[in-house]
């Protein structure tokens, strides 16, 4: 499996991905977003700001990057940046189908993305996705599974994907909303031919959505690669937005609250892979802070109380705006 390289990895970045969301359209829902980014968001300025930030990531250690069909054209940046470094060999890469992007490249777009997690969408975004990353698509996930995804229940679908896992690319899912930790159950209950289908799960975790801990354990335990999603939480937990037990962490430790952040989330035996969502390189640096972070048992208790409860962290989420 290619998650294999990272489990056996030296370096501690290794176990920090870089996710695309931010970077591969112009709008997205993360606070501070309009400070980070080229107030002209051209696809030609997207594209060098991705390239920047794949050369710092991978520089600094960072193997794995995260795309998805509906981030606008990041599995596009991502594709050219890999064969404009052919030595980067040693990357793994994902991306996800489910979601279309039909912003049409518009900051006031009424709909950015549609879902769909039909066998019709897979096979066509399966296709684009290849025709783009090629031999180089290790991981493809269903994007964001809630509980009520016919994805879940689709055994045609289950078919195609396990013949796609035999075709050498590993098979995952991201979940998102209040009810994550059922999905996941749901999820890893899926067999073919006898044979769990799922190898990777992507999951929103954060300090103030924690609710999918124990089914993310339960994944891992049974060899499911955990990847952590929006551990940022969309920016609320930095840039001056992070709450006030969180920035004196950060004091305390000498470092940034977003390192804090982060540090936190990797603090977890569960945790494979938790990526950054960072929009600029100085954004990148401070992320990767957290492999450095030592959190003590007090300090992770002070910061476990900002927890919500999940129905409150997924309707915030869902009035943040499209930055």
């Amino acid at each position: 499996m290619p998650f294999d390289r990272l489990a056996t990895a030296t370096t501690p970045t290794a176990h920090l991905g870089l996710g695309l969301a931010a970077v591969g359209r112009p709008a997205y829902l993360t606070l501070g977003r309009e400070a980070e980014l080229p107030v002209q968001r051209t696809p030609e300025a997207m594209r060098a700001r991705t390239h920047e930030l794949l050369d710092a990531a991978y520089a600094q250690g960072v193997r794995y990057f995260d795309a998805a069909r509906s981030y606008g054209r990041a599995e596009e940046f991502l594709a050219e940046w890999l064969r404009e470094h052919p030595e980067a060999d040693d990357v793994t890469v994902g991306s996800k189908w489910g979601y279309t992007y039909v912003g049409e490249w518009r900051m006031d777009a009424e709909v950015h993305e549609v879902k769909d997690h039909s066998a019709a969408a897979f096979t066509r975004q399966l296709a684009e996705s290849r025709e783009l990353l090629g031999d180089r698509l290790d991981l493809y996930q269903i994007h964001s599974l809630t509980p009520d995804s016919p994805a879940l229940t689709d055994s045609a679908l289950h078919e195609r994907l396990a013949q796609l896992a035999e075709e050498g690319v590993t098979v995952g899912f991201s979940t998102s909303g209040p009810a994550q930790a059922d999905t996941i159950r749901a999820a890893l209950g899926i067999t073919v031919a006898g044979r769990p289908l799922f190898r990777t799960v992507q999951s929103t975790y954060n300090l103030l959505e924690p609710s999918a801990a124990d089914a993310l354990a339960e994944a891992h335990e049974a060899g499911l690669t955990v990847i952590v999603k929006e551990a940022m939480a969309n920016g609320r937990l930095a840039g001056g937005q992070e709450p006030r037990d969180l920035h004196m962490a950060a004091e305390a430790a000498g470092t940034t609250p977003d390192a804090v952040a982060l540090a936190a989330v990797l603090r977890r035996p569960w945790a494979g892979v938790v990526l950054s969502g960072a929009a600029t390189v100085g954004a990148l640096h401070s992320n990767l802070l957290a492999t450095a972070v030592e959190l003590d048992e007090d300090r992770l208790a002070a910061l476990d109380q900002l927890a919500e409860e999940p129905e409150v962290y997924w309707r915030r989420r869902a009035e943040l705006p499209w930055q």
